[in-house]
């Protein structure tokens, strides 16, 4: 795949939120789960809290901010691949589903923003 190419632009992304997150004190479980047709990036542990995290990255400011990406269906879908994970792994008694958005502009830090507890 071409250099900076979405799905190049997720991978790394990916690997960033998921160093980010383990130095912010998460426990990685997953990444990249999947049920059916449905995915979740970032399935991690923090505080006996089990987080559900979608993780958005842009290399630019044009169309919005990434957070902007996430609409009612993936919120939908992360929903229904939560629903699935835990009736795979159950007696979690606190979940959360976030979204994770970094900002991986030219010429500037990478900037890391958690929105967690997102509903409908």
């Amino acid at each position: 795949m071409a250099r900076g190419s979405k799905k190049t632009v997720g991978d790394e992304g990916e690997d960033l939120a998921a160093s980010w997150l383990a130095s912010a004190g998460f426990s990685i479980l997953h990444r990249n789960w999947r049920t059916g047709r449905f995915e979740i990036d970032i399935i991690a542990e923090k505080e006996g809290v089990l987080h559900f995290i979608e993780v958005k990255t842009k290399r630019t400011s044009r169309f919005g901010n990434p957070e902007d990406q996430v609409g009612r269906v993936k919120l939908r879908h992360m929903i229904d691949a939560g629903t699935a994970y835990i009736d795979l792994h159950e007696g979690w008694k606190r979940i959360r589903f976030d979204i994770l958005a970094i900002k991986r502009y030219k010429d500037m830090p990478v900037e890391f923003m958690l929105i967690e507890d997102v509903y409908l």
